[in-house]
């Protein structure tokens, strides 16, 4: 192949290889179908590669003459090593899209994510047919429990039988790349995804709770605040339990990171604690030997301890101070900052003897005391000072407390 010259107008301009689905776009240049898609779907090029002319319009029209030409020049150097283009097949069209919709059952949902995963085309043209709100809708009628019979065709009439069906649409929204406004359009519609999700996090197996958290990560940035400073209990009760159950690694990051963005909003941090995050947080922590989720649950915790209900639920667990001080210093700067932040709402707000003496106990006064002489945080040598001052008269003298250590204690 490398001793056959390949006629310039065979290459593609972006790929430089031979076109194997020619097509011809709005400036009026062929290109190679797969990486034009690329190019404007995958990396939102809208400018004309070789012109670098605006695209007005996305169509990409076959050039079966240049294709036929191809093929021929392919099959008469077939002998030098040059490889038979087949005829590729069609692109996916909405008509065929919304025929599968239309048809709503287990079947027909695992064609359109198979068709969506084929290219980044495919998924635009799966939500321009409107399979969003299609979808959102189905599991909508899915999710109730009133014991009305589920949506004709879709094949469910139990629990059992109706969460294949839920899992597969989730999984398919998962696919298509649900976007921030889609969901904003949703709410405008009046369809209930966040509490069909609610249901799923609930009732749904594994799968499907994954699936919903990663929804709602999309559905949480596209939402009005309104929304976010109340969210409903079971939904975060909800994730949570997803947080608890450590799915996987990517799962329990997502559900993480909601529970840290409905905690910026109202007095949601105090529901979440009503559902039992901060006892589940301190035996991960013990837990976990990686980087980034020691980050991101450190610093949920010390979104939690912002409210006197967290602090109280840190305080309780004969684990909590401890696992606070044992990350201090060991995985990140960030956690550094987490940690020191969450000692001083404990000491700012919770102070009592015997704090102090745990504190002194498990080693966090020396820690402290190191976060004075390391590079770090402005902020968080201030707070580690304002402790390590509001305790002197426990803390200054101890035994407990190296003495090259103490030797940089602040004074009064």
């Amino acid at each position: 192949m490398e001793d056959v010259e390949v006629p310039p107008y065979f290459t593609c301009p972006i790929s430089l290889q031979i076109m194997r689905d020619p097509v011809t776009i709005s400036s009026g240049i062929t290109y190679d179908r797969e990486s034009m898609e690329m190019w404007v779907f995958s990396y939102k090029n809208r400018a004309c590669p070789v012109t670098k002319l605006p695209i007005s319009d996305l169509t990409m029209t076959p050039n079966h003459t240049l294709r036929r030409l191809i093929q021929h020049w392919c099959t008469e150097n077939a002998a030098l090593g040059v490889e038979r283009i087949p005829t590729p097949k069609p692109p996916l069209d909405p008509a065929t899209v919304l025929s599968l919709l239309n048809q709503s059952d287990l079947p027909s949902l695992l064609k359109l994510r198979e068709l969506a995963s084929l290219s980044d085309r495919n998924k635009v043209c799966i939500r321009s047919a409107g399979a969003v709100k299609r979808l959102a809708s189905f599991i909508h009628s899915l999710t109730q429990d009133a014991p009305s019979s589920p949506p004709s065709g879709s094949g469910a009439s139990t629990d059992g039988d109706r969460l294949p069906v839920i899992r597969e649409a989730l999984n398919l929204l998962c696919a298509v790349e649900v976007t921030e406004d889609e969901i904003k359009g949703l709410a405008a519609a009046n369809v209930d995804l966040i509490g069909s999700l609610a249901w799923v996090l609930d009732k749904g197996d594994c799968q499907s709770r994954v699936q919903a958290c990663f929804l709602l990560k999309t559905a949480f940035s596209g939402l009005h605040p309104m929304f976010l400073m109340n969210v409903r209990s079971d939904l975060l009760a909800g994730i949570v339990r997803v947080l608890r159950d450590q799915i996987s690694l990517p799962a329990t990051k997502c559900a993480a990171q909601l529970l840290i963005e409905a905690s910026k909003w109202g007095r949601n941090r105090i529901k979440v604690v009503d559902c039992g995050a901060v006892p589940a947080l301190v035996e991960m922590l013990i837990e976990t030997t990686e980087r980034r989720l020691s980050e991101i649950l450190m610093w949920l915790l010390d979104m939690l301890c912002g409210c006197a209900e967290g602090r109280a639920e840190l305080l309780g667990h004969a684990a909590g101070i401890a696992v606070v001080s044992r990350k201090m210093m060991r995985v990140s700067p960030t956690t550094n900052d987490r940690a020191v932040r969450i000692l001083y709402s404990l000491c700012r707000y919770s102070a009592n003897p015997a704090l102090a003496q745990e504190m002194l106990n498990i080693g966090a006064v020396s820690k402290l005391c190191l976060v004075l002489q390391v590079e770090g945080n402005n902020k968080t040598k201030e707070k580690a000072v304002e402790m390590l001052k509001m305790n002197a008269r426990t803390w200054r003298n101890s035994s407990c407390v190296p003495h090259h250590l103490l030797s940089g204690y602040p004074s009064n």
